[in-house]
């Protein structure tokens, strides 16, 4: 049995399909990235698993229990940081603490322990007793996480868990979640950052347009491309036509596979090739098509290459094009009022 288990999740808001057959298994004391572009669905999926959202179809298993039957055994087994940190401003980071332990029903002795310790642990003693209003968003997201852990859940999930933090509390959160892994925890985390999924995931899935589209570790993922990553510019790219004779042209190559044109990154080509000596292979053949290098670049695959391959741009650029669709429905507002 998996610690989680999500089978053909389907959620639509409104005209937009949020989830479109959505199916996940994240194994038990896993730490278990999901790595995607904001808007691609992975914080509609945390909430279907903390059971603060139904899907319009599908299956939701958690710990064993059924997300949409047993929805109270669920929020026992687990632990939830939300990406917004909701936190009384008025109270002191460990009044917050203790206010949390008592909605658990934690007795006094039992809650106070714990509350020490995760202020050791996250390194909150210099602050922990001022007024959460006054903290950054690095002691705001270390005290959130403790409020999350203070009943020990089984499973812990996080969306996106250090989202603008500085790097201090960053490695603070990333040594936590290690440690809490290696003691048989479930933990979930969602991110669009490719350092943090591939610096902590045991196993991750790629999230995109609502559908799980690549899944494994990320050892795994960058193997199953097969070569070496290669960025090339030729000088006469303009557009995607010329793009594309050239995209056709390398396809029909040995040893060259995976060959995409990245329109955002101005007709450029990415490819993967075999062995160093392809490259030889590839400069011959376009100088003898009389297409002339502008630049070319070699590298080890990267996840940002594994999503590049599965979704033919890479996360960056879908980050843009998520940013960009926002601004457009901001602009038309403001026209129509």
């Amino acid at each position: 049995m998996q610690a989680i288990q999500l089978h053909e999740l389907k959620k639509t808001y409104g005209t937009v399909e949020a989830l479109k057959g959505l199916t996940l298994n994240v194994p038990h004391s896993c730490l278990y990235g999901l790595l995607g572009p904001n808007g691609a669905g992975k914080t509609t999926t945390l909430r279907i698993i903390t059971t603060l959202l139904a899907p319009d179809s599908g299956d939701v298993k958690v710990g064993g229990f059924d997300a949409l039957t047993q929805s109270r055994s669920v929020r026992r087994a687990l632990g939830y940081v939300a990406q917004e940190v909701a936190i009384d401003k008025i109270l002191t980071g460990r009044e917050l603490l203790e206010l949390q332990g008592d909605l658990y029903h934690l007795r006094s002795s039992v809650r106070d322990g714990r509350i020490e310790g995760f202020i050791d642990r996250l390194q909150m003693s210099s602050w922990i007793d001022r007024r959460s209003g006054t903290y950054s968003g690095g002691m705001r997201r270390r005290l959130d996480l403790a409020a999350g852990l203070l009943h020990m859940p089984k499973i812990l999930v996080l969306d996106e868990p250090t989202v603008g933090l500085d790097i201090e509390s960053r490695s603070v959160i990333w040594e936590l979640l290690r440690e809490l892994k290696s003691q048989g925890t479930t933990v979930l985390l969602s991110s669009h950052y490719l350092e943090e999924v591939e610096a902590l995931a045991d196993r991750m899935a790629i999230i995109d347009n609502g559908q799980v589209i690549a899944e494994g570790s990320p050892q795994e993922l960058k193997h199953d491309l097969g070569g070496d990553r290669v960025i090339l510019r030729v000088r006469e790219f303009s557009n995607q036509v010329e793009a594309e004779k050239v995209r056709k042209l390398l396809t029909g190559l040995d040893g060259i596979h995976n060959v995409i044109v990245n329109r955002a990154q101005g007709f450029s080509l990415n490819l993967i090739v075999d062995s160093d000596n392809r490259l030889s292979d590839l400069r011959r053949e376009l100088e003898k098509a009389n297409f002339n290098i502008f630049s070319i670049a070699q590298s080890r695959p990267s996840l940002d290459d594994v999503y590049l391959q599965a979704t033919g741009r890479t996360l960056m650029d879908a980050e843009l094009e998520v940013s960009s669709k926002r601004d457009k429905k901001l602009e038309m507002k403001k026209s129509m009022r």
